[in-house]
This record gives C-alpha cells, sequence and structure tokens, in this order.
C-alpha cells in the first residue's frame, strides 16, 4: 500500500490546478479517495469529525448486498440446471450464474459511473460515491435475461434525471435503483411484469432451446396456486429476479447494515410490520387468490425483503425524523402488499410503495417536525 501511495503522490501534481491533467482533477479524486481516506477536514462551522465518511458508508452497503448477490449467482445456474433436469456440482452451478449476471453488473456500473464521471467533469466538483451502491443493486432488481441496452439506458436515465438534475447524491428525492426498475417497467413491461422470468435451458427431446419464462411464486399465486413452501422461499431456491429471491441473505446483509449502524431498525422493522398486518388483514378478507396467501409467505415472496432492507432504508430518500421513520416504513409495507393484492396485473409492489413513499417523505418528516414544536410550546405555556 505504501508503494501505491507515494504512485499516487507523484502523479498527482498533474492532475492539481495548472497540471497536465487538470481537467481530470475529479476524476483522480474519486480514485485516489476511493483507495484512501482523504487527508482533508472541514473548515466551516459546526461539524463532526468521524472516519467514516460516503465512500466507507457505501462500501459497507455493497458488503451487505453482496450475500444476496452470490446467492443470486447461485440460483441463475440452479434454476437452469433444474430446467434441464440435469445434476450439477456447486461450482458449475455457480458460474454458470456469475457468467450470466456479470455482464449487467459491468453495464450498470460503466454506464451510471461514466455518467457522474462526466457530469463531475463538467461542474469542476468531486465525484459522487451514490453509485458504488447503486450499481450494485440495480442488477439484483432486475431478471437475468434482461437485454443489457435496457439497462444501459434505464441506468442512463435514472442517473441523469433521478440525480444529477437535482444536484447529485444527497439531493435525489427518488431511490435511483428503483427509479431504473420503475422506468424499464413502464418503458418495457413484457420484461418487467413480476410474474414470469427467465430460465435458460428448456430441454426439447434431444436440443436444449435458449431460454424459457417460467411463472414466479407470486406469477402462480395470483392464478391460486403457490406451488413453492415457505421454507424454499425463505431460502431463495424459487424463480425470480436476481438478488430478491433469497430472504435469508437478504437478512445476512440486514444483520450487517444493523450491526454498522448504517441502515435504520425502526425502517426496517416497521416496514415488515406493515406488510404483516397488511397481509393479515386481507387473509382474513380472502376474497381474491392473492388475499389467501400467508402474510409469512408474503413477506418473503418477490422483492419485498429486498426492498425493506436496502431500498427502503436509504438515508438520501427516506425521513429523517425518528418518528418518521415509523410511519414511513410502516405506510411502505401497507401500500405494497395493497398494490400486489388489488393489482394482479403488477404483483410485485414494493418498488411502486416505496417510490410513492420516497416523494411523501419530507411531508412526513415536516408534520412530525411541526408536532414537535406544539407540543413544546403547549408544555412551555403550561410550565409558565
Amino acid at each position: 500500500m505504501k508503494a501505491l501511495r507515494n504512485f499516487l503522490d507523484n502523479i498527482k501534481p498533474n492532475f492539481e490546478k495548472g497540471g497536465k491533467f487538470e481537467k481530470f482533477h475529479s476524476t483522480f479524486d474519486a480514485f485516489e479517495t476511493l483507495l484512501f481516506v482523504p487527508n482533508t477536514t472541514t473548515k466551516g462551522g459546526v461539524h463532526i469529525r468521524d472516519a467514516v465518511d460516503l465512500k466507507r458508508t457505501m462500501a459497507v452497503v455493497v458488503m451487505a448486498v453482496t450475500p444476496a448477490l452470490l446467492f443470486g449467482m447461485w440460483n441463475v445456474g440452479y434454476q437452469h440446471f433444474l430446467s434441464i433436469g440435469q445434476d450439477a456440482s456447486f461450482w458449475e452451478t455457480f458460474w454458470f450464474g456469475f457468467l450470466r449476471v456479470l455482464p449487467i453488473i459491468i453495464v450498470s456500473y460503466v454506464t451510471g459511473l461514466g455518467i457522474e464521471f462526466g457530469f463531475a467533469q463538467w461542474r469542476g466538483h468531486e465525484v459522487n460515491e451514490g453509485f458504488l451502491v447503486s450499481g450494485m443493486l440495480i442488477p439484483l432488481i432486475v431478471p437475468v435475461d434482461i437485454p443489457l441496452w435496457m439497462v444501459a439506458v434505464a441506468t442512463a436515465f435514472s442517473v441523469v434525471i433521478g440525480k444529477e438534475v437535482f444536484g447529485g447524491t444527497g439531493m435525489n428525492i427518488w431511490n435511483p435503483a428503483l427509479l431504473t426498475r420503475a422506468f424499464l417497467f413502464f418503458a418495457y413491461p413484457s420484461k418487467m411484469s413480476g410474474d414470469k422470468v427467465w430460465i435458460s435451458g428448456l430441454t426439447d427431446g434431444n436440443n436444449v432451446v435458449d431460454g424459457f419464462s417460467g411463472a414466479t411464486p407470486l406469477g402462480d399465486a395470483i392464478t391460486g396456486h403457490v406451488n413453492v413452501s415457505l421454507w424454499d422461499s425463505f431460502i431463495g431456491t424459487i424463480p425470480g429476479s436476481i438478488g430478491e429471491t433469497s430472504t435469508l441473505a437478504i437478512l445476512i446483509g440486514a444483520a450487517i447494515l444493523l450491526f454498522t449502524g448504517i441502515g435504520s431498525w425502526k425502517i426496517m422493522l416497521s416496514t415488515f410490520a406493515g406488510g404483516y398486518l397488511m397481509a393479515l388483514v386481507f387473509h382474513a378478507i380472502g376474497t381474491n387468490h392473492l388475499m389467501h396467501i400467508d402474510p409469512i409467505m408474503h413477506l418473503c415472496l418477490g422483492g419485498f425483503a429486498f426492498g425493506a432492507v436496502f431500498m427502503a432504508t436509504d438515508p438520501v430518500t427516506a425521513t429523517r425524523t425518528e418518528k418518521g421513520k415509523w410511519i414511513y416504513g410502516f405506510l411502505i409495507g401497507v401500500f405494497a402488499i395493497m398494490i400486489r393484492v388489488f393489482n394482479p396485473a403488477y404483483p410485485e409492489g414494493v418498488m411502486l410503495a416505496i417510490l410513492l413513499m420516497n416523494t411523501f417523505a419530507p411531508l412526513i418528516d415536516h408534520f412530525v417536525v411541526q408536532n414537535n414544536i406544539k407540543r413544546r410550546l403547549k408544555r412551555a405555556k403550561v410550565s409558565a
């Protein structure tokens, strides 16, 4: 590391003002601060000195989603070999999925980071670190058969329209990864229906067809046939988007976020609570097939758990007040199940629920703050 530090120190003058490559200062700064903690401090008024900066925070989140990513790669291979009735070793299964998922990750990062670097150079600002997480979340919430050009277009839309027009990381009002998925859903609904998923390798006699679309458990539930057990849905050996199938892997990521203090346990807990209570109410009513699903099963199917842990807790687009976090998370859970149950054409409702509550998060905080002010003024009058 010392050799790398010396190398960066030697070439750094070229990227500073007056240097040969001063126009690329933002790019150099992004790579330097990714490798080493910057030696600069805030020069303004009151501030907090802490070794954990935004890049380290983003790195922890990437670490937290890694279990879901690795399991998703394995599950892509598992669904393939299961579909052709062929036994395969763990590594053969994982390698098949790895080769399918890796191009999506590359396209996501190349497109998103390329745009962020371009905007940073144009503005003369530091490169925002937020896409380190968004670039990993995007591949995990899309089907494995999504065309790469669609990933590039949707990612560009979310970064430019969802982030940069608002001023970059920390200024956006919607979660960029979910905005990518929303763009794909409305622009290319056949690829993001939420009820079918591509499975590679359907056998046709002695030949192997390139792939076919199999129904997800939510797709089957629309017709009243849930063909997976609660255990399978919890472990994740079911068809679905790459990173959303394994509730167990997602909860491991949640434990990492909670242990490091990065994720809000209030938002996570209230989201699951809201989803469970809403599913419980619908289960008691039972007027359609989706209402008959066990409430616990609702929390394990689709992207509910993934959204509750990694999307709803986004510190930029979520509520900031402590009471607001309870309200925000609870309403996400309620609306996610409500959309899923009342809109069978799109059973995956957590995306729309989170984006809706992203929009109303500032309003929730406003009412919480105003209520606190009124309560304190009333208490002050009583004391007087």
